[in-house]
């Protein structure tokens, strides 16, 4: 499932010619480069987009062929054939997370990047952004944060002490108590672990029609598409969703449950107390 959505409603992204981004990061050992290519998105193989960059990891390089003659792509990868020059434009690293990191982080200002900003409004005792677009029969609860491009449709409910960024919420839902959406995802390099060098997390949350979020749960955005939660989805209390994850329609997860990232659920699953589904899990269940 695929969500497409505007980054630079929630995210500033800096448009830049991808030979001056080159020129300064030295990570990088060896480009070919279209003139004149101006960056404008972050692709990745499930969602590729035009005039963007995509990070291809080793183990994908069989993904190759999909970008031959593709002129709107650059593909920014660890490994690959030199002598292949089909490939209209592409750059090799010596180490795709440290690039990755340098270079989302100098093109685009995220909320774990210290020049970040927004601009809050503080209404009934919480805070809105001026950038985010609330429909007016939504109600929200004392002490709720709601961040830059948020969007909430008609008739959701918004309680107390919920925080809300880079997501986009359907109509009839309810975030209940002290729950956190959109907050970042779960990204790290293990030879490079402090505060600072967390992968960036440049994707957003989208949650469907007439979901119920139980109380103290979390949802992290994704890395660079969307955490996918269906419609008519009913969360326990302390549910966490990871990054990446993509979740059907009418799916119920009992409290004190976990969904590790990039995991597919079908519809209709039902999940008990206290359970977890990892890494990169696809389920379908039909009934």
């Amino acid at each position: 499932m695929i969500i497409k959505f505007n980054r630079n409603n929630f995210y500033e992204f800096k448009k830049i010619n991808l030979k001056s981004l080159i020129s300064k990061n030295s990570m990088l050992n060896n480009s070919i480069i279209n003139n004149n290519f101006k960056i404008n998105e972050i692709s990745t193989l499930n969602n590729i987009r035009n005039n963007s960059l995509l990070f291809l990891s080793k183990k994908h390089q069989n993904k190759l062929n999909q970008f031959l003659n593709n002129k709107s792509v650059h593909i920014i990868t660890d490994s690959i054939n030199l002598n292949n020059k089909k490939l209209n434009s592409y750059s090799v690293v010596d180490n795709l997370k440290i690039a990755y990191n340098s270079i989302i982080n100098s093109i685009i200002t995220h909320p774990d990047h210290i020049l970040y900003k927004d601009k809050f409004i503080k209404k009934n005792n919480s805070f809105i952004s001026s950038y985010c677009k609330i429909h007016k029969s939504v109600k929200i609860g004392n002490n709720c944060t709601i961040g830059k491009g948020v969007k909430i449709e008609k008739n959701s409910i918004i309680k107390d002490n919920v925080v809300i960024k880079n997501s986009i919420i359907g109509q009839g839902c309810i975030i209940h108590e002290n729950s956190v959406i959109g907050s970042s995802g779960f990204g790290f390099d293990l030879e490079n672990i402090t505060a600072t060098r967390n992968e960036p997390q440049i994707g957003i949350v989208q949650i469907g029609n007439n979901c119920s979020i139980g109380s103290c749960s979390t949802i992290d955005r994704g890395k660079i598409d969307a955490t996918i939660i269906g419609d008519s989805c009913m969360f326990d209390n302390q549910v966490h969703i990871a990054h990446n994850v993509t979740l059907g329609n009418n799916v119920i997860i009992a409290g004190q449950s976990g969904i590790a990232g990039s995991t597919t659920l079908g519809n209709n699953v039902i999940m008990g107390v206290s359970q977890e589904f990892l890494d990169i899990l696809k389920l379908a269940i039909m009934l």
